[in-house]
C-alpha cells in the first residue's frame, strides 16, 4: 500500500539467506479483510502504530506499507529437515521471502496449501474462544459472521462441544452456518439469554446486540478490532444491574485460561490441526492472482459484499 486507498505490486531484491534462514516461494496467501481493509485505508490510530505491526512488515503506518501475515508457500533452500516442505509463515503477500526457519511453521499434509491460509484467522479464533472459556456443552452466541466469528464458532463446537449459534444480518451466510455445523440465526431473532457472547462484526451495532442478548453475569468478548474508530455504547439502563462484563480479546498474547501450557507456537498447532476439517473450505469464499492485488485489496476495502476469505493465488 503505497497511500491510503491505493496500493501497488513492486519488485524487490531479495537477499541470500545466512545460516538459520530459508527461501520460502509463495503458493497461497490469504486476506485478512477486517484489519488489511483498516490497514489499506490508512485508518491504524497513531497510538496502535507499534503494536499492529505485522512480524515482517515493511514500512511504517499509515504508509508506505507492505503489510499482510498469511502466506502458504514451499521451501525452496533450507536445512534438510525443511527442503520442499509446505510451510506458513506471517508474512505479507509476496512471491519469495527470506526469513528464519524458527518462524515458519509446518502444514500438516493432509491440510491442501489452499486451506492452510485460514491458519492466522485460525490461530485468532483459537485465542478468542480461549477467551471466552466456555464450559463444555454451553450454549455460545457468535455475533458476526465474517472469518474470525466463522472460525470462532467452529472451534467452540469442536473444542468444548458447545451448542454454537451464529448470528449475522446476511442471510447467506446460513450456508456457512450449516457447513461448519452450527446452527444461524438474524440479529432479530437470535436467541436471548446467553451466558457466552464473541462479538465479531466490527461494528458498535453488533456490540449493542451483544449487550441486549446476554444473560445476567454474561460475558461478552469483544473480537473485533475498530481501528480508529470511537465506538458508543448504551452502558446504562441495565448493564450494571444484570453485571455484564465486557472482556477484549487479541492474539498477540496467548489467552490467561491456556498461558500456563501453550505458548504462541503451539496455539499455531492447534490451529492448523483444525484445518484438516475439509468443512472448512467454505470460509474460503473467492480466489485471485497475486498480480490483481492492488485491485482486489481496492475492491475489499470498499465494499467487501459477501467475501469471507479470499485468497491469493501466486501459481
Amino acid at each position: 500500500m503505497v497511500s491510503p486507498g491505493c496500493g501497488e505490486i513492486r519488485d524487490e531484491e531479495l537477499f541470500d539467506p545466512t545460516d538459520g534462514q530459508v527461501v520460502v516461494r509463495a503458493l497461497y496467501s490469504g486476506i485478512s479483510r477486517g484489519t488489511e481493509a483498516i490497514v489499506f485505508n490508512g485508518r491504524v490510530p497513531a497510538g496502535e502504530r507499534e503494536r499492529m505491526r505485522a512480524p515482517f512488515q515493511a514500512g511504517d503506518f499509515p504508509a508506505p506499507v507492505k503489510y499482510g501475515y498469511a502466506s502458504v508457500g514451499r521451501v525452496e533452500r533450507g536445512g534438510a529437515d525443511l527442503q520442499d516442505r509446505i510451510v506458513f509463515a506471517l508474512y505479507p503477500h509476496q512471491t519469495r521471502y527470506v526469513v528464519p526457519a524458527a518462524s515458519v511453521h509446518f502444514v500438516p499434509e493432509d491440510v491442501p496449501p489452499e486451506r492452510a491460509v485460514l491458519a492466522a484467522n485460525m490461530e485468532t479464533a483459537v485465542n478468542v474462544v480461549w477467551d471466552a472459556d466456555p464450559s463444555p456443552g454451553s450454549r455460545v452466541t457468535v455475533i458476526g459472521a465474517g472469518t474470525v466469528g466463522c472460525l470462532a464458532a467452529y472451534f467452540a463446537r469442536r473444542s468444548a462441544g458447545c451448542d454454537v449459534e451464529l448470528v449475522d444480518a446476511n442471510p447467506s451466510r446460513a450456508g456457512v452456518a450449516r457447513a461448519i455445523g452450527v446452527r444461524f440465526a438474524g440479529p432479530s431473532a437470535a436467541s436471548a439469554e446467553a451466558r457466552v457472547i464473541i462479538h465479531a462484526t466490527g461494528s458498535p451495532s453488533g456490540l449493542e446486540l451483544a449487550l441486549r442478548l446476554a444473560a445476567f453475569e454474561g460475558t461478552i468478548v469483544e473480537a473485533s478490532w475498530y481501528g480508529d474508530q470511537v465506538v458508543s455504547l448504551p452502558l446504562g439502563g441495565e448493564f450494571h444491574s444484570r453485571r455484564l462484563t465486557i472482556r477484549s480479546s487479541q492474539v498477540g498474547a496467548v489467552a490467561p485460561s491456556r498461558r500456563d501450557r501453550c505458548d504462541s507456537n503451539g496455539r499455531m498447532r492447534i490451529a492448523l490441526d483444525c484445518l484438516r476439517d475439509r468443512t472448512l473450505d467454505a470460509i474460503v469464499t473467492g480466489e485471485s492472482a497475486f498480480d490483481d492485488l492492488p485491485d482486489v485489496m481496492r475492491r475489499l476495502s470498499a465494499a467487501p459484499g459477501d467475501t469471507l476469505c479470499h485468497r491469493i493465488r501466486y501459481v
